[in-house]
């Protein structure tokens, strides 16, 4: 009877602040700097994959399942940025540190949203890859336009049930002690840290969030690689075998700019333990870079967008009425 006097007087006294404090970027080193970076980087970011949405929507040719794949992370890409810099920005902008508990909560939720979304569009991009290398011939008819809107639509479904379940444990914590977030958003981890009631659930939540979408996708990307490899193997032409992976290397760059800075900086810091700012700055940059530099990728080693963009600019080029015969 007292354990449960004591569970139901745990429940109701639950302290939640009116406001969280973000420090994580109050303590660097040339922090405006930094910030202006995070500003060019949101622009170029914003800008860059809205080109790619554009020209993907429009232009026919390319509604395609490929296309389908680049369209669903440059979407994800600009989610992303939009939930995570612009409250980076506001920091330096205002100089305001402060988010209300709703929004923090909702900060929360959009980007793990998206940055599953992207983890898992990279697994579906390598499954894309793996059935045209490995299954060349029935490549058209297992991956076809319903067949990824389908996956994707699954996986924007799936994925925020899970990061709406994680996020939903938060208001059953307690913040009895402080409010002050060492993070650059209001990351889980930090966030769950600071609760003075039972929390053990939240953590559990935060090793399964880290090994379903860190963990398990790079694990499949990689296993699906070894069966590519092993196909181009058997084909018999250095020609042949060239052109295949040429068709993967925009993947690879994708997965390498994802999955690299994560893992470097969590190996960094268990090998040579990181100051605050230094982890920080590492993982801050993990999540905004990507963004920037995948829309770059797709421009520079995909020859259909390519052409498409010099269309473009050599239609905006062309005076009118140059073509008229003098």
């Amino acid at each position: 009877m007292n354990s449960v006097n004591a569970s139901f007087y745990q429940n109701i006294s639950i302290i939640r602040p009116e406001y969280f404090f973000i420090s994580g970027l109050s303590g660097i080193p040339f922090s405006n700097y930094y910030y202006i970076f995070l500003f060019v980087i949101y622009f170029i970011s914003v800008i860059g994959n809205s080109v790619v949405l554009l020209i993907i929507a429009v232009d026919r040719s390319l509604h395609s399942p490929k296309y389908i794949g680049v369209f669903n992370l440059a979407l994800a890409d600009i989610g992303e940025t939009n939930a995570l810099i612009p409250n980076m920005m506001k920091t330096f902008l205002f100089d305001s540190q402060y988010i209300s508990y709703n929004a923090c909560l909702a900060n929360m939720f959009f980007v793990f949203l998206f940055s599953s979304v992207q983890s898992f569009t990279l697994v579906a991009l390598a499954y894309d890859r793996f059935i045209a290398i490995c299954l060349p011939l029935r490549y058209h008819a297992i991956v076809t336009n319903t067949s990824m809107i389908l996956i994707f639509s699954t996986i924007w479904v799936f994925n925020s049930s899970v990061v709406a379940s994680m996020v939903s444990m938060i208001p059953r914590l307690s913040f009895c002690d402080s409010n002050k977030i060492p993070s650059y958003f209001c990351d889980h981890g930090p966030l769950f840290r600071l609760a003075c009631n039972d929390a053990r659930f939240s953590e559990f939540f935060a090793y399964f969030i880290s090994a379903l979408y860190i963990t398990m996708p790079l694990v499949i990307i990689v296993l699906s690689y070894l069966h590519i490899f092993v196909a181009l193997i058997k084909i018999t032409t250095w020609e042949g075998r060239l052109k295949a992976l040429k068709t993967c290397v925009s993947h690879l760059l994708l997965v390498g700019i994802f999955f690299l800075p994560i893992y470097c900086t969590y190996i960094a810091q268990v090998l040579i333990p990181l100051t605050t700012n230094a982890r920080i700055i590492g993982t801050s940059l993990s999540y905004a870079v990507p963004p920037l530099l995948n829309p770059i990728i797709y421009v520079f080693n995909t020859a259909e967008i390519k052409d498409i963009l010099r269309k473009v600019c050599k239609k905006r080029l062309t005076p009118v009425g140059g073509n008229i015969s003098k």
